[in-house]
């Protein structure tokens, strides 16, 4: 009786051995974009909807761990994350950058399409009236930093999902928590709620500065929004001034 418990043991550790090394050729070639020629019924190629997403090769290398920079380590811990289906989706991560030790972050609501493609935060349209804003409050986006709620670009540029900031947002907490600024700009209504957990209107919240862990937060329309009504964009300014007050930056005309 005890040799064929035994048995049935190694079988079943055999077994498990094999399920376990299929599933991981059948992710590695999900990943990488390759046809799943093994799963076949008579020589008929079995239906599979294979993601569009690049190869591993045209993936931003991972940040070495152990680094010195507190920001690089949140880097590496995210690695090349899988931890929503907007893994398997996006070309780059978007991770964030800018001064590692700035007094003022920026924090987005996803990446779109450019940034998607580049690796960089608000590199589009969007990005570069976001540019022209903090040039005109007298810095360069050298001087601040730069990330959004999502890593991963939603398909459409959608609206992020509720499981996706929940597997996204412990890397922003990081991220903020490494830089730790004065000042943190919550562009747009998604990022305003996740920082504040306030399922209010971007019209309600901006205008005043709020707080997040100890860090005065100012919520204001995302640039996205500007582009289509141009009108917001003196109560953007006057959000600006009133964070540039804050960090005795010099007020300027817009």
């Amino acid at each position: 009786m005890a040799d064929m418990t035994g048995n049935r043991e190694d079988i079943k550790s055999e077994l498990l051995a094999v399920v376990q090394s299929l599933r991981a050729r059948i992710q590695m070639d999900v990943d990488t974009g390759r046809t799943l020629n093994y799963l076949c019924v008579q020589g008929e190629p079995a239906s599979v909807n294979k993601p569009s997403v690049p190869h591993r090769e045209h993936l931003p290398p991972a940040q070495p761990c152990g680094a010195d920079a507190p920001i690089d380590a949140v880097r590496c811990e995210l690695g090349d994350c899988q931890r929503c289906p907007l893994g398997k989706v996006r070309t780059h991560i978007v991770f964030g950058e800018g001064n590692e030790k700035a007094n003022l972050v920026f924090v987005g609501e996803a990446p779109g399409a450019d940034e998607d493609a580049q690796g960089r935060p608000f590199v589009g349209r969007a990005g570069q009236l976001l540019t022209r804003i903090i040039s005109a409050m007298g810095l360069s986006r050298n001087d601040v930093y730069i990330c959004n709620i999502l890593k991963c670009r939603p398909p459409g540029n959608r609206n992020p999902k509720p499981d996706e900031i929940h597997a996204c947002e412990p890397f922003l907490i990081k991220q903020l928590q490494a830089i730790n600024p004065e000042v943190i700009c919550a562009l747009g209504t998604f990022a305003a709620q996740t920082l504040l957990k306030k399922e209010v209107p971007i019209t309600t919240l901006r205008g005043r500065f709020h707080s997040y862990q100890g860090i005065k937060v100012m919520p204001t329309y995302h640039p996205a929004y500007l582009l289509r009504n141009a009108g917001a964009k003196k109560l953007v300014w006057e959000d600006m001034q009133m964070v540039m007050k804050m960090l005795g930056i010099e007020k300027k005309e817009a």
